[in-house]
């Protein structure tokens, strides 16, 4: 009876464990979208028929796609 009570709560306690946190999970930045945002810009995400697609908003109203605006801007050798 005993050895159950204590398997019982050791399987409670384990249930109770810290799972990951998907906000607290590692993402790599995309460096076309950290380019955008160090020129002052906001990045809009778009589903279009390819897929997603980021877009930059820049400060002078201009909104290019990002890539676009990093390799032009950067040099696309940016790390």
């Amino acid at each position: 009876m005993k050895a159950t009570l204590v398997f019982g709560f050791a399987l409670a306690a384990a249930g109770c464990a810290d799972m990951p946190d998907k906000a607290k999970t590692a993402r790599i930045a995309n460096p076309a979208s950290e380019y955008c945002i160090e020129q002052g810009g906001r990045v809009e995400l778009r589903q279009e028929a390819n897929g997603t697609v980021g877009y930059c908003h820049l400060p002078d109203e201009r909104v290019v796609e990002e890539w676009t605006l990093f390799r032009s801007k950067a040099g696309g050798n940016r790390r």
